[in-house]
């Protein structure tokens, strides 16, 4: 099983270095959408927010860990349009 299909709601996102990112909400077009609640601050708070999933390193457990730092991976987010 690749690490992609193990990826359910839920599961908490962090950085290669352990730093929490979000929450998965779905996996949908090759993509994590976070949940809205734990997607960004000031005027992205309130809107789904996207990690691809070719950022994925591996799952453990009940987290994601992406293959960047928390601080990198976040400028890869891509956010959502409301809809």
């Amino acid at each position: 099983m690749s690490a992609n299909s193990a990826i359910r709601e839920h599961m908490e996102v962090i950085g290669a270095d352990g730093v929490h990112i979000g929450t998965v909400d779905k996996v949908e077009n090759g993509r994590i959408k976070l949940t809205k609640k734990d997607s960004g601050e000031g005027r992205h708070r309130g809107h789904h927010h996207y990690i691809s999933t070719a950022l994925v390193a591996e799952t453990e457990g009940n987290k994601v860990r992406l293959s960047a730092n928390a601080d990198v991976a976040v400028t890869f987010e891509e956010e959502g349009k409301a809809g």
